[in-house]
């Protein structure tokens, strides 16, 4: 069984930082991409940012020069340095990766999310 458990979320003011971290656990043979995708209420789901084992990384728009994304394959952990916070960065932040717990097949996994709240 595979978890991914993240934390660091919380209530910043608008130009603050925060740092989201996100470990998976369990049975993996192998993780290809880790993400993290936010949900605002009354919207859908969005990719913010998205890195490859190999460290290729790809952002949204919306948070490019203010976001960095990074990983430790030896830990598979994927963190979020997110910096310069607007209020519409407001949301539900969640870990995604799309790994393999068998050493077959790729599989979706999603954290339970965390809250990230950016006062004006």
């Amino acid at each position: 069984q595979v978890q991914l458990v993240e934390s660091g979320g919380g209530l910043v003011q608008a130009g603050g930082s925060l740092r989201l971290s996100c470990a998976a656990s369990g049975s993996i043979f192998s993780i290809n991409a880790m993400g993290w995708y936010r949900q605002a209420p009354g919207k859908q789901r969005e990719l913010v940012a998205a890195i490859t084992s190999g460290g290729s990384t790809n952002y949204a728009d919306s948070v490019k020069g203010r976001f960095t994304i990074s990983r430790d394959n030896a830990k598979n952990t994927v963190y979020l340095q997110m910096n310069a916070l607007k209020p519409e960065d407001t949301g539900v932040y969640y870990c995604n990766a799309r790994l393999s717990p068998g050493g077959w097949g790729l599989y979706d996994y999603w954290g339970q999310g965390t809250q990230v709240t950016v006062s004006s």
